[in-house]
């Protein structure tokens, strides 16, 4: 999904890892049935020290490791190491194409008793599944929207972006599908499938006498805005928690009228896993409302995709706060893109990043 790192850097926030050691190529000869191997990023929850030793202690199955880092490299992991991979983290943008590939198992949700927990909207979500079969069982999620400096007034809309009253002082994520987003938001068009991009183009050309930064990583826009550098920023809903939790930065985080860009991971078990049923308890495991909640206190987490875990957090939770249940049923999950209309998004956004540099 992002190309950057609400994930990396949850891998800087965690605990011990437990992982593959080994050469690239994997080979996949039989296993025991107390052991399964996870292919995620690292450092992303399902890693934890702490949650792996709690899970083995209960289960007796033991939990490694490998990780990638895109998703294509997941993609290609699959394809070429049948038999290796027990559990694997998906965003619902790229599930029905690993499914279409035949990489993943169908899952019966009868099979996790804590799926009762899940928000129905992320549960029966149609990028989990393909032909009305679900691939994917959905774990967390998160939005793209607005952070604006405390003490100033909520922006609306993203039109924001480009009002007069923010000059040089605007900071935006440097990633195509959420900018072209926005752009598609602004011209009143679908985000995930705009028909005119000229007029995306117009919305975001727009806003270049405000943009004071392009930023593509959590640290970099920490420090710019504790330095003073912008007031209003497109921002990802976790890192405003983390912003305000850890380094108690003036901020709160805003979704205009127009909506978030949402995301949503799933864990799936991979076509060729050898201890299925292993892994459907880990998955069980990982949306466990006790799991979430040692994770987001301890830690640092998206919102769960678990209704129950997330009203067990305290009510004052930042990550509570922030992740209302109303905006599961109101933001816009990116979709599965075509090859095409990815290349069409990364064209039209180096064009605008240009005209901003000219």
């Amino acid at each position: 999904m992002l190309k950057l790192t609400r994930r990396r850097t949850l891998a800087l926030m965690g605990g011990g890892l437990a992982t593959l050691s080994g050469s690239k190529l994997l080979v996949g000869p039989a296993r025991a049935a107390d052991r399964i191997t996870v292919l995620n990023w690292q450092g992303y929850g399902t890693d934890e020290s702490w949650a792996l030793e709690a899970f083995t202690a209960d289960t007796g199955i033991e939990v490694v490791h490998d990780y990638f880092n895109s998703e294509a490299e997941m993609l290609t992991k699959l394809r070429t190491n049948p038999g290796v991979y027990d559990v694997v983290l998906i965003n619902s943008a790229r599930s029905q194409q690993a499914a279409g590939e035949d990489l993943l198992t169908p899952l019966d949700l009868s099979n996790f008793p804590n799926a009762e927990g899940l928000a129905p909207a992320l549960r029966d979500n149609a990028y989990l599944k393909t032909d009305g079969t679900l691939y994917g069982v959905s774990w967390v999620w998160g939005m793209n929207a607005l952070a604006i400096r405390d003490g100033m007034d909520e922006p609306e809309s993203y039109a924001a972006l480009a009002a007069p009253e923010y000059r040089n002082e605007v900071a935006l994520f440097d990633d195509a599908v959420t900018m072209i987003g926005i752009g598609a938001f602004l011209s009143g068009q679908d985000m995930n499938d705009p028909q005119d991009l000229d007029k995306v183009a117009e919305q975001l050309k727009a806003m270049k006498p405000n943009v004071k930064l392009l930023w593509s990583s959590e640290d970099q826009w920490n420090k710019a805005f504790s330095a003073g550098e912008f007031d209003l920023s497109v921002y990802w809903s976790g890192a405003a928690v983390r912003s305000q939790r850890k380094f108690k930065l003036p901020l709160h985080f805003v979704v205009p009228k127009e909506g978030a860009i949402g995301w949503l991971d799933s864990l799936s078990i991979p076509a060729t896993s050898q201890n299925p049923e292993a892994a459907q308890k880990f998955i069980n495991y990982m949306i466990d409302p006790k799991f979430y909640v040692e994770w987001a206190t301890k830690v640092g987490a998206p919102a769960s995709a678990n209704e129950k875990a997330m009203e067990e957090l305290p009510a004052d939770d930042l990550n509570r706060e922030i992740h209302k249940p109303e905006y599961i049923e109101t933001m816009t999950l990116m979709a599965p893109l075509p090859d095409d209309r990815r290349t069409a998004f990364n064209n039209l956004w180096q064009e605008v990043k240009a005209f901003y540099a000219a």
